[in-house]
């Protein structure tokens, strides 16, 4: 992977592509061969992928979510705003079964 690489560019890959991009470049990571300055540049670039990687899982779990929900009607997909986090989804429960 380019590690110029835009935003743009990373973002616009297939989640299979962009993960083989990110774990790529972890195995270049842990040969230990990388000067420290390349060591950085591809920790860099590997946060971003990994940020884009989830934020498409996230996307996806959301769209599962909107067509299995049983409320009496058919599944459909949905439009809604991608970018918007939602504070409960993976987060800890407490015994109730309630997010922190």
């Amino acid at each position: 992977m380019s590690i110029e690489s835009s935003r743009e560019e990373l973002e616009a890959l297939p989640f299979e592509q962009a993960l083989e991009k990110l774990e790529a470049l972890v195995a270049r990571m842990e040969t230990g061969k990388l000067p420290l300055e390349e060591l950085m540049q591809n920790f860099e670039a590997g946060s971003e992928l990994a940020k884009i990687c989830r934020a498409k899982l996230d996307t996806l779990e959301r769209k599962i979510e909107l067509l299995t929900r049983d409320d009496g009607d058919r599944g459909s997909w949905t439009d809604f705003e991608a970018e918007v986090p939602s504070p409960t989804r993976n987060a800890p429960q407490d015994d109730e079964g309630m997010p922190f």
